[in-house]
């Protein structure tokens, strides 16, 4: 196999028995921007982005992705819908087909890393078909120097085969496309679909799994860093505004989207971001649309084939359009993205029914409540398949797709950092107000700013608050920059008894969820929820 890089690995591929034609180690952007262009696999925009479209699948596959199920991993993964297990034959066969559809491939070699702090970092190595792919790996994993490349020695290796089909009445699968982890080869094979986030996703998942052993709280989360220090944490669905918020001039970003939390402080996962563009505009979001620039991939976005101008509001393609771009094309980013212990925790809904207050205080209790009932609502066009009305989505830890292990675990997790450092906790509503998503309106960027500014700036530091009647979260009575009247979604309803009964549903809905995955956990956190009467 002839070996092309001019910063190649010691470290080679025959641990994994791959015999590709030709492998093209680490060889930078510049070179997998022509590759790609050459190869008809994307094009440029006129602010040098690559665009590029992902096929069939405009996101994760969650349904086609298994662990395979083997000594290491019996009594240590929570399985079920989300886990689903492999066995280790099926696994065997897949891969020896795998192996055979390369031996006559060019394949691309990154080797990466995934967390910022060296202590609890885990070395990892991309091997691709597609230039694209490789470059979406360079922008959003952490990029090793140069200098210590060839002593690169991975503990994990991702393999993304796109024209790579699994079969589903021998494999075991449910469909041809399937994204397998397997602890005990540390191996992930993606195969069958071209959307590059299974890639991400998938190292946020070997760190889900690992990092608890070692007492650090893996999350989906992003974190900045004010100038007095004041670190803040943002958990939240997507469409909530994770990626928009921690995006602040006046703070310095720190990661967009998957973070740990050790005793030495928060660490980024990852060196780039991931986010949603669609109808991105300069006047709202100017930090991320600043970062589009040469080098950035730009996936399933509409672009004018002659003046090769980008139209951020088409949703053509999809409405999950993105941009993967290095976390250093944010101006102040935190370069390694480490800092200290987080003063702050922000969970964010987009409550889509209207009844959330835009901002809440939680008592340990209830940050453990709905840390572990992860709620938003989702409405139509966010979607196929959903009606006009919102449909109220639970999502474990904001993040339960990426759970190798019992949600339980990163709760207590949660519970122990939260008590040592003694962070606040506030619930913010992103979503609907004045009426349910048809009759109010979406929550305006600039009074949810201005919220998030005071809550971890310690502008509500000393804030009286009182209960919400039937969530019993701590509401503000006033907050620097907004009006009061925002701060009360009942008095925003000019229907005060439909606001009275949508509030309650929906606290029904939160009951019977915890009720049915939490129903173990101590009875002050069941207590901590809301109340329907």
């Amino acid at each position: 196999m002839n070996q092309l890089g001019v910063y190649r690995s010691h470290f080679g591929l025959e641990s994994l028995d791959l015999q590709a034609s030709t492998a093209y180690w680490n060889i930078g952007a510049a070179r997998l921007v022509e590759r790609a262009i050459e190869s008809g696999e994307g094009r440029l925009t006129d602010r040098g982005a690559l665009v590029v479209r992902t096929g069939q699948f405009t996101g994760r596959s969650p349904k086609d992705k298994y662990i395979v199920r083997d000594a290491t991993t019996e009594n240590t993964v929570a399985w079920g819908s989300v886990n689903q297990p492999m066995s280790s034959e099926h696994f065997k066969d897949i891969w020896e087909r795998v192996l055979g559809f390369l031996q006559d491939k060019d394949i691309i070699v990154e080797d990466l890393i995934g967390g910022a702090d060296p202590e609890y970092s885990l070395p990892i190595r991309v091997v691709t078909l597609r230039a694209w792919h490789a470059l979406f790996a360079r922008q959003l994993f952490i990029r090793p120097q140069p200098e210590d490349l060839p002593n690169h020695n991975p503990e994990f290796t991702l393999v993304f085969v796109p024209d790579f089909e699994v079969n589903p009445k021998t494999d075991g699968t449910r469909s041809e496309t399937a994204i397998i982890i397997n602890f005990t080869r540390k191996l992930v094979l993606i195969a069958g679909t071209c959307y590059a986030g299974e890639m991400k996703k998938s190292v946020f998942t070997l760190l889900n799994y690992l990092l608890p052993e070692k007492n650090v709280l893996p999350m989906h989360c992003s974190a900045n860093v004010g100038d007095h220090g004041r670190a803040a944490l943002f958990f939240g669905l997507s469409g909530t505004g994770k990626t928009t918020l921690s995006a602040d001039r006046d703070r310095r970003l720190v990661g967009d989207d998957e973070h740990g939390w050790s005793e030495r402080g928060l660490f980024n996962f990852e060196g780039g971001c991931y986010a949603k563009c669609i109808r991105l505009s300069k006047e709202a979001e100017p930090q991320i649309y600043n970062a589009i620039r040469y080098g950035v991939v730009l996936e399933n976005v509409k672009m004018d084939l002659e003046t090769r101008l980008i139209d951020f509001d088409s949703d053509e393609y999809t409405e999950n359009t993105r941009a993967a771009y290095r976390i250093d094309y944010i101006d102040g980013a935190v370069i390694p993205g480490m800092c200290g212990q987080p003063n702050d925790v922000v969970f964010l809904t987009a409550d889509a029914f209207g009844v959330m207050p835009p901002i809440s205080k939680l008592t340990p209790e209830q940050a453990m409540y709905h840390f572990l009932n992860g709620y938003t609502a989702r409405v139509a066009g966010t979607e196929r398949g959903l009606g006009s009305e919102p449909q109220a989505t639970f999502s474990a830890c904001f993040g339960e797709p990426f759970l190798p292990r019992d949600p339980l675990v990163y709760a207590k997790l949660l519970g122990e950092k939260l008590r040592t450092h003694n962070a606040s906790v506030w619930l913010i509503n992103t979503g609907w107000t004045a009426g349910k998503y048809g009759v109010g309106h979406r929550m305006s960027l600039a009074y949810t700013r201005a919220i998030v500014h005071a809550a971890i700036e310690g502008g509500l530091a000393h804030v009286p608050c009182k209960p919400h009647p039937v969530f019993r979260v701590l509401v503000p009575e006033y907050c620097p920059g907004v009006a009061s009247e925002i701060l009360d979604p009942r008095s925003s309803w000019a229907d005060k008894e439909a606001y009275d009964h949508t509030a309650r549903d929906l606290a029904s809905r939160f009951q019977a969820n915890f009720k049915q995955k939490f129903s173990s956990v101590g009875a002050d956190i069941l207590a901590a929820g809301p109340v329907v009467d």
